[in-house]
């Protein structure tokens, strides 16, 4: 049990390492990253918010991770990552169409 375990291990780990693990590991920091700027903006705040930065790590991480799918031509993944990116992208334009909107009315 344990050296099939190690043997797992050792393949998922290690044989497979390449530089798309690397990009892949790189681009979960970067989507991970945006739950702990929502969530130190959210304590400052007091209340729940979502800050533009959120948006933007979302979108830097999703793309990342979405190339990444493609790599592994792994279809859940690429479907998951490429609808997120739409919806995050969506979310930035709202943001910046309600500035812009807001810088208009002065």
């Amino acid at each position: 049990m344990l050296s099939t375990l190690q043997s797992y291990l050792h393949d998922v780990f290690v044989a497979q390492f390449d530089w798309w693990v690397v990009l892949g590991f790189a681009a979960q920091a970067l989507f991970s990253a945006r739950f702990f700027v929502q969530w130190i903006a959210s304590e400052r705040a007091g209340r729940s918010v979502v800050p533009t930065a959120f948006w933007w790590f979302s979108i830097g991480g999703g793309l990342l991770l979405f190339v990444y799918a493609l790599s592994r031509r792994d279809p859940v993944f690429i479907a998951g990552q490429g609808l997120g990116v739409f919806i995050y992208l969506r979310n930035i334009y709202f943001v910046l169409r309600e500035r812009r909107e807001g810088a208009n009315v002065v």
